[in-house]
């Protein structure tokens, strides 16, 4: 609660400076600076410790270290999987991340997913019939026999947005593709292809679609093609 106190904080300074409103962005930076300061005590929740490191107030590397790549398929959940990502991409292990997407994500590809679920664990898969196949005698039903909280049984959704975190995760770090100025006027390219040899994709803006393929060479480098829509600018690299 108190990561993501800092973080909305954070993120309300940030609209402030967009809309020009200086004395606002000024204030509510300080309140998200003081509400940091308060003592919290280390946890091993993959989930909590992702929202320390997104608000700051955690070393990405030693939270991905002592917790986020430990046992790395357990403790997860849909909601919070994309912090999960974000954080473990800050301390630069992409690679990690993709192992995530395809065992954790693709572990409801295996049981017939076409969209994302409101909830998954990987446990459900030992004996379980797939979606798109009727129940089995003896055999779990994957959608009737398990979900969590309010969402147990035929109440779990098949397809929940909430859970769909890979997506925006792969346009940012993968296809390399981050806004730097609101709506979309400035872009920073930055592929990270972790052990991928090459990714496609297009991401969406007020200008029209952005659309970059990229592609590992036999140097390890990376060549990029780029359809940039007039009217956006592409930062230069640090």
């Amino acid at each position: 609660l108190q990561a993501l106190t800092v973080i909305a904080l954070k993120r309300g300074a940030y609209l402030a400076e967009a809309l020009g409103d200086a004395d606002t962005a000024e204030l509510v930076r300080g309140k998200a600076h003081k509400a940091s300061q308060c003592r919290r005590p280390f946890t091993y929740s993959k989930q909590a410790t992702a929202l320390l490191v997104i608000a700051g107030m955690m070393s990405p590397h030693q939270a991905n270290e002592r917790v986020l790549s430990v046992d790395p398929h357990r403790g997860l959940s849909t909601f919070y999987g994309l912090y999960i990502l974000q954080a473990r991409a800050m301390a630069g292990d992409i690679q990690g991340c993709l192992e995530l997407i395809r065992h954790y994500w693709g572990g409801m590809l295996q049981m017939g997913a076409t969209t994302f679920w409101e909830h998954f664990e990987l446990d459900w898969m030992s004996g379980a019939t797939p979606i798109d196949t009727l129940p089995e005698p003896g055999k779990a039903d994957i959608h009737g026999d398990f979900g969590d909280h309010c969402y147990r049984g035929h109440r779990h959704s098949l397809c929940h947005g909430w859970a769909a975190g890979p997506t925006a995760w792969l346009s940012e770090h993968v296809l390399g593709i981050t806004p730097v100025e609101p709506g979309f006027r400035c872009v920073r390219l930055d592929p990270q292809l972790g052990g991928l040899e090459w990714a496609r994709g297009s991401v969406p803006t007020p200008y029209g679609p952005i659309m970059v393929e990229h592609r590992r060479s036999e140097d390890g480098s990376v060549e990029s093609e780029i359809e940039m829509p007039e009217g956006i600018e592409v930062a230069e690299q640090n």
